[in-house]
């Protein structure tokens, strides 16, 4: 070859490697490659259209349509059946797509693994390697791609209904939850928790264990959210709104969320003075907390927060390395969303918060019981002192079978209407509960500078389990969960209404069937509904009326309700309570039931007044002597309200008053075995007795016989003359009883049954 030809080789060579390099310089960036690695929630096993419905398909939908298509490449790398354990019965690292998620080189792994590693054959035997086994799968993808972003995910829920839930999986898999925790600390990478999203909603679960299109909709906004850091913006749960009361003298934590990666400022301000300032960060799932330190009861303040994208140099002080700044320097279509947000928060006063929960005779409003004229005066005189929350329900429980709209609201848990904080108006006040008002007004006469916040969400006719949460119910009484609508569980009028109202759910000709259908009746569905949206509020205590829905079985009652008080006595002090703030434990103020013809309410009402005597932080107001015989739903509520504020005001405010009735102490006998046999009853709040009816005593017969009541001081003697040897006594034994036993206070004794003493 000549040098001239030579030359215009290389020529053309060099113009040809120009040209490649000045494409290569227009062209844009290689997409960022996702891998989803899995089991069968992952793959999308269930779902009549996989293609479309699988999470990582919808993963790919969402992210195009924040960034525009090109920007990310997801690629679905789910095995049913595949176990993260290397020793399992199919571990994931024998499978191909194992291979294919290797061979894609991903930029960010999404890893989904667990779930089948609660099976018999995989958890009891190998459960010590599942750690070392997640972190050498973790670093195959390094080996890949040392730059790699690598996510690991809290597994999603197996529900009670799985065959193996109770012999050993629930377990299981609340251990391999914490392992996976451990493993996302050690490796530092970043955990997202596909759980919590979803526990809540086992209707989108027809198998038990993997998700329906909704569900699987559900995991792609998680994970969607775990990527990009998009949370939505700055935002606070509902009970943050303008009126709103938080709690005096004590470290407050003000909890809310935002996008990740952004700096958070807090102003509270009176007037134009600023009174504090903070300051945080949002964590990388978004969340973020700011604090408050003992504000003195008074108002209104202003509260202003902001929420600002981090500068790299502060990005790099509060985030792995790892963890992308700014989506690699992808920009989302909306101009907006990387600009400074503003909430605003006006009229907060600080003082004492209560929550009024339970069913229909809590619920009953002002407007419907007969001292309306009277409470509405007192509302006029107390407005700007008491703040009212009222949370309704969206669709009563009448025995009406409800239409399509209201089968699907209740199943995406939005049962309850959050109607925002307002002063005590007359107007307000009339659609308020009448028990939860009058108890307010109450402590707002008798803390006059004290301004009182009250919370009300009763559900009429709602189950005490309903109120407990899913994971306690899991723990303590699986099978009520999976047996509440067929089986003895639940009292027959509940299971009965909650039929009614989702008929069209049930009928299989129906195009709203679902054999999964939610209501607010079953088991753990007013705890996610009512409770849970509260997100850890700080409360002062609970006024609890609820119980006619449970008196078809006393003894399962006891359990319930004390399982509700541990569940929400560990729900609202898990957040807010500070690890060096000593607190005792959430009070519980809870009506006895009253008066009205059902044979199991004198037995119910005695259970009452003992789970009040043995539970810590509990007391009881009575009713017996309001009921109306024919009428479930009395309409005299403001002695009740009274009734629950005075024994607030002694047990939580420390108030010298007496706040409840005669309480039975003991029963002892004299003159056993003869004519003069009696009894005395030793009781305390005993000052000023009446009685004259009432009493009853049985001898080893168990026969009870109406006793003769004579008040002596502070005791009372009881004798009947069918009874030589007293060995038990009760009171107002009867569905609606006319027993008269109060003390100088006017205020009433509970139903009881004791033994005697001899």
């Amino acid at each position: 070859m000549n040098h001239r030809l030579l030359f215009t080789f290389v020529l053309l060579a060099f113009a040809l490697t120009s040209q490649a390099a000045s494409h290569k310089r227009h062209d844009s960036p290689p997409p960022t490659r996702i891998a989803c690695v899995g089991n069968s929630v992952t793959y999308g096993y269930g779902l009549a259209d996989r293609e479309h419905d699988a999470y990582p398909v919808r993963l790919q939908s969402m992210l195009d349509a924040k960034y525009g298509a090109g920007k990310f490449y997801v690629g679905n790398f789910g095995h049913s059946g595949a176990t993260l354990l290397s020793k399992g019965h199919r571990p994931y690292i024998h499978e191909p797509e194992f291979r294919q998620a290797l061979d894609f080189k991903p930029d960010w792994v999404v890893i989904h693994l667990g779930l089948n590693d609660t099976d018999p054959r995989n958890w009891p035997d190998w459960k010590e390697e599942f750690i070392p086994d997640y972190r050498a799968l973790i670093d195959s993808f390094m080996v890949v791609n040392p730059d790699a972003r690598i996510l690991i995910c809290k597994m999603t829920p197996i529900f009670d209904r799985h065959p193996r839930f109770q012999s050993g999986t629930r377990d299981w898999h609340a251990q391999i939850q914490q392992a996976i925790e451990q493993v996302a600390f050690g490796a530092h990478v970043q955990l997202i928790d596909l759980y919590t999203p979803l526990h809540s909603r086992p209707d989108l679960f027809p198998d038990a264990l993997h998700p329906n299109p909704e569900g699987a909709k559900i995991l792609a906004q998680t994970v969607f959210a775990a990527l990009t850091g998009d949370y939505g913006g700055l935002q606070l749960p509902p009970l943050y709104s303008n009126g709103m009361v938080l709690p005096r003298d004590e470290h407050l934590l003000i909890e809310g969320q935002a996008n990740a990666r952004q700096s958070i400022h807090g102003v509270l301000s009176k007037g134009r003075k600023v009174v504090k300032e903070c300051s945080a960060f949002t964590r990388a799932d978004g969340s973020w907390s700011i604090e408050l330190d003992h504000m003195q009861a008074g108002g209104p303040y202003t509260l202003t927060l902001t929420s600002t994208p981090l500068r790299p140099g502060d990005y790099q002080l509060y985030y792995p390395s790892h963890y992308p700044f700014d989506l690699l320097g992808l920009k989302p279509k909306d101009k907006n969303a990387a600009k400074a947000e503003k909430l605003v928060i006006d009229s907060i006063f600080f003082g004492d918060v209560w929550l009024a929960s339970g069913q229909s005779n809590m619920e009953l409003r002002v407007d419907q019981c007969n001292t309306l004229e009277q409470d509405i005066a007192d509302a006029r005189r107390l407005s700007h002192r008491i703040h009212l929350y009222n949370m309704p329900a969206r669709a009563r429980t009448d025995a009406v079978a409800w239409p399509d709209s209201v089968l699907r609201f209740t199943n995406q848990l939005r049962h309850m209407d959050f109607q925002g904080w307002t002063e005590a108006t007359p107007e307000a006040v009339a659609a308020f509960s009448a028990v939860a008002f009058n108890f307010a007004r109450v402590l707002a006469d008798s803390l006059p500078h004290i301004p009182i916040g009250i919370i009300c969400n009763a559900v009429g006719g709602s189950t005490t389990e309903s109120w407990i949460d899913r994971a306690t119910l899991e723990r303590h009484i699986p099978n009520i969960l999976a047996s509440w609508r067929i089986g003895d569980y639940g009292q027959p009028w509940a299971r009965g209404r909650m039929s009614q109202n989702i008929a069209m759910a049930l009928n299989k000709e129906s195009t709203a069937y679902n054999p999964l259908q939610r209501h607010p009746y079953e088991p753990a569905y007013l705890f996610e509904a009512a409770i849970a949206p509260l997100q850890h509020f700080p409360i002062k205590g609970v006024l609890w009326y609820q119980g006619e829905s449970n008196t078809h079985n006393t003894e399962l009652h006891d359990r319930l309700f004390t399982l509700l008080q541990q569940s929400w006595r560990r729900f609202f002090a898990r957040r807010w309570q500070c690890e060096f703030q000593s607190k005792p434990q959430l009070p519980f103020y809870l009506v006895q039931l009253s008066s009205l013809p059902r044979p199991s309410w004198p037995a119910f009402r005695n259970s009452q007044r003992l789970l009040a005597s043995k539970l810590p932080y509990t007391w009881m107001a009575v009713t017996a002597d309001l009921g109306d015989p024919s009428d479930v739903h009395y309409r005299t509520k403001r002695p009740v309200g009274q009734r629950l504020a005075l024994q607030a005001l002694r047990h939580t405010y420390g108030h010298n008053l007496v706040s409840e009735g005669p309480v039975v102490v003991r029963a002892s006998a004299a003159n056993p075995g003869t004519p003069n046999a009696y009894v005395t009853l030793h009781l305390s709040n005993a000052h000023g007795l009446y009685a004259s009816q009432g009493f009853e005593l049985a001898g080893p017969d168990g026969i009870f016989h109406t006793a003769q009541v004579h008040v002596i001081g502070t005791t009372l003697r009881l004798s009947s003359p069918h009874v030589a040897w007293p060995v038990a006594v009760r009171y107002a034994w009867s569905p609606v009883t006319h027993a008269d036993l109060h003390n100088d206070a006017g205020l009433p004794a509970s139903t009881f049954l004791i033994e005697v003493e001899n």
